[in-house]
């Protein structure tokens, strides 16, 4: 299981799937829909995980999804 936070590069100027802990991006995007789609992918494929979705003006988590495993905190309703 891997967790992937998708963010903004300024300097860059792109959006990156990154895997927690890495040093380096697992791939880098025009927009941030194209980096959580990735990032989604990448996920799934080492056998679930979360996947982060940053803000782009202060970089603080605005989105979580849980991938290929149980969600340990739901929504409720």
């Amino acid at each position: 299981m891997a967790d992937y936070d998708v963010q903004y590069d300024k300097d860059k100027g792109d959006w990156s799937a990154k895997r927690e802990g890495a040093s380096q991006a697992a791939g880098r995007y025009g927009t941030q829909a194209e980096a959580h789609d990735a990032a989604v992918g990448f996920a799934t494929r080492s056998g679930g995980g979360e996947v982060r979705d940053h803000r782009k003006d202060n970089n603080q988590i605005r989105n979580t999804d849980t991938v290929g495993k149980k969600d340990p905190y739901p929504p409720k309703g």
